[in-house]
């Protein structure tokens, strides 16, 4: 008897662990992933006539330095990119990737002047793209769009709506101040489409992530906070943050959740599971200062990987 309550409670411990997978969600700025060709765009400083000397070589060791940090990821679940010129090199990501072949891509051309994306790659295998979208907005000053937009998939997960969306917010050239405007209107376009979304159904699991170029504190990245609390803080990381200004580490990279999963059936966060990745090989020395190991200073080729830090998230699948 007491072997057969033994083997019982056995069995229904092996199919809990079963049933419940832990995956990661991600965000990384993998820092102008050019390709090699000339484009429509102003990619003229990633060619192999530029200064940058830009060619075949290095394109496909940043290919390889993506996936070496996609690989930090525990088994993904999705990942959000930005800095990327178009579908073509993210899917020249997964082509060189032992792991991610079967994830699939939501990418859209952005009006952003230099030709840079964001893009969402997810797991195919596990989630089903239901709808796909971008949301374009013109920024205070301008009269046609001009900067990044915002990408979103939905995706079903059994009785689960999840939505993953991905930022590049308008970055602060030309002062911190001078500029907060043009993230504003971001945070409101974003703010706008989770609203409409959290009316629809409450229970809809939304997840937005990206380069903010913001901080927490700032009042950008607060507006969209109201309604998805923030998962990356300065503790997330052995540095205080995902990004060093002179010197000054802070979080630019979030990743913000709504209430939706934190409920534990379908897919749920972790709690506390925000994290900031700075492995030896991200991490370079300048002016004695830790920081990121860049693919160039300037003009000059460093071959390293990206100026921000990957983060990520924990969730469980049910």
């Amino acid at each position: 008897m007491k072997n057969s309550i033994f083997l019982l409670l056995t069995l229904t411990l092996s199919l809990n662990s079963f049933s419940q997978k832990e995956r990661e969600i991600g965000f990384y700025n993998v820092e102008n992933l050019f390709d090699t060709i000339d484009g429509i765009n102003d990619d003229a400083e990633f060619l192999p006539s530029a200064k940058t000397e830009w060619n075949l070589i290095r394109y496909e060791e940043k290919l390889a330095h993506i996936n070496q940090v996609f690989e930090l990821f525990s088994n993904p679940l999705m990942i959000g990119m930005c800095e990327v010129e178009n579908e073509a090199v993210v899917r020249d990501v997964l082509l060189h990737s032992k792991n991610l072949k079967r994830y699939g891509v939501v990418h859209y051309e952005s009006p952003d002047a230099r030709g840079i994306d964001v893009a969402l790659i997810y797991d195919s295998l596990t989630l089903k793209l239901v709808d796909s979208g971008k949301l374009r907005f013109v920024l205070p000053g301008k009269s046609e769009p001009s900067t990044r937009d915002i990408v979103w998939g939905k995706f079903a997960y059994k009785k689960d709506t999840i939505i993953g969306m991905v930022n590049h917010w308008p970055s602060r050239r030309g002062g911190e101040t001078e500029s907060d405007t043009f993230r504003l209107e971001a945070a409101k376009t974003a703010r706008v489409f989770v609203d409409s979304l959290l009316n629809v159904n409450s229970n809809y699991k939304i997840i937005a992530m990206g380069d903010l170029n913001d901080y927490p504190t700032n009042d950008a990245p607060k507006l969209l906070a109201e309604k998805l609390p923030e998962m990356i803080t300065k503790a997330s990381g052995d540095f205080g943050g995902s990004y060093n200004y002179k010197s000054t580490w802070d979080v630019l990279d979030h990743i913000m959740v709504s209430p939706g999963f934190m409920k534990k059936k379908g897919v749920c966060i972790v709690q506390g599971s925000g994290k900031i990745y700075s492995p030896e090989f991200l991490m370079s020395e300048y002016k004695e200062d830790k920081v990121p190991f860049r693919t160039y200073a300037g003009t000059k080729y460093l071959g390293g990987y990206s100026d921000h830090l990957p983060v990520s998230v924990k969730v469980i699948l049910y």
